[in-house]
């Protein structure tokens, strides 16, 4: 390998980790990829049907114009790895009507394609009263199942990876640039990237909150099965703007939530468990679910989809991520002056995961902080 090869260790195998390990190795160095699973992980925070994809933010403009550039990176890594990754179907948010039209005129600002579209253009999505869609077409759904395995396939194949799965790490010392496994095994490198999804707090200090979350996977009626195959996805919508929905296609299932079954907890727990308020996840009125599970699967999907009896539930699955607990978003900090540390935050964790990559791997050849993203290669010039 060339001098100026550089080691790196990333714990996590989740979205963020990945794609991290395969930009250092696109750059020629060295990677070991370490992760309490297998890889890829099927209860990483990041393993799931499908993640949307958009960069709209109104009131950032210089962060819109950044993920906005991450949508060609996707599109570049699936020439990359050979593979169908990302669903461009759009992804509409909901706005009242006194605000859509500065809502769509910031985002034509920041160069994306957006139009206003009526709630009856998509009959089949409640919509807050008094609203209006803005929709954003260069956006969509990523089938985050496929990336993760994709991304593993290629690492697995690449000479310059070790990937080390079933490999618990216990704790991470962030001074030295070193991690100790279960059972007293150690590893050092010349950068350690931690992006172990809600368990990193669990290994170096992260100013986060973590959350609980459920999601609801559900069968349209056939006579929709087209329609929805073609819909966009959603936020800020149902009847009280809380809700998102991802489309069904490619084989994945219409998915569904609300900040309505969205939960701050102590820690990573099974269904059931109550939040760290004391409360149990649900709505606000205390209603506790269906079975054993703590939500009133009828009424959210009732608040989000026109015609809910005609839909088939065909799973409800929890979820945990960290945010920021000053901005409620994702965060990349430096506990150590060798190691770095990214949080899962919801579907932050996915539509900037390229940004990240490209901040680590441009750190580790000493690029500053504040140039990383803006001076690393893109996935376009390895394609």
């Amino acid at each position: 390998m060339p001098p100026d090869t550089r080691h790196v260790l990333v714990v996590g195998a989740g979205v963020v980790g990945l794609l991290t390990a395969l930009r250092c190795a696109l750059a020629g160095h060295r990677v070991t990829v370490v992760d309490r699973g297998p890889v890829p992980n099927p209860v990483s925070s990041s393993f799931d049907q499908h993640r949307a994809i958009r960069a709209l933010d109104p009131a950032d403009r210089a962060a819109t114009r950044r993920v906005a550039a991450a949508h060609h990176e996707w599109l570049a890594l699936e020439r990359l790895l050979g593979a169908r990754l990302y669903r461009r179907v759009g992804v509409v948010t909901a706005w009242p009507a006194g605000e859509a039209d500065a809502v769509a005129a910031a985002g034509a600002d920041a160069g994306l394609p957006v139009e206003l579209v009526e709630p009856d253009k998509l009959p089949h999505m409640r919509f807050p009263a008094g609203s209006v869609g803005v929709l954003e077409h260069d956006a969509g759904v990523l089938l985050a199942r496929r990336v993760l395995t994709a991304v593993a396939r290629w690492l697995d194949a690449h000479a310059a990876v070790t990937v080390l799965p079933w490999q618990d790490v216990v704790s991470v010392d962030a001074d030295a640039g070193r991690v100790v496994l279960a059972g007293g095994r150690r590893l050092g490198a010349d950068l350690v990237f931690v992006a172990a999804g809600p368990w990193s707090r669990e290994l170096v200090d992260l100013p986060m909150v973590l959350y609980r979350q459920a999601m609801v996977y559900l069968s349209p009626p056939a006579e929709l099965a087209r329609w929805w195959e073609r819909a966009p996805s959603a936020g800020r919508v149902g009847a009280d703007g809380r809700s998102w929905l991802l489309p069904p296609g490619e084989g994945t299932l219409l998915k569904v939530s609300s900040s309505a079954v969205c939960r701050e907890v102590d820690a990573v727990a099974g269904p059931g468990d109550r939040a760290a308020d004391g409360s149990v996840d649900g709505f606000a009125d205390g209603s506790d679910g269906v079975g054993s599970w703590p939500v009133d699967v009828d009424r959210l999907v009732a608040s989000i989809l026109t015609g809910p009896e005609r839909y088939t539930v065909r799973r409800v699955r929890q979820c945990h991520y960290l945010v920021d607990a000053g901005t409620g978003g994702a965060r990349l900090v430096r506990p150590g002056p060798a190691v770095w540390a990214c949080a899962a935050a919801g579907g932050d964790g996915f539509r900037t995961a390229p940004l990240v990559a490209a901040r680590i791997a441009a750190q580790i050849t000493e690029t500053t902080a504040e140039n990383a993203v803006g001076s690393a290669p893109t996935w376009k010039e390895y394609a």
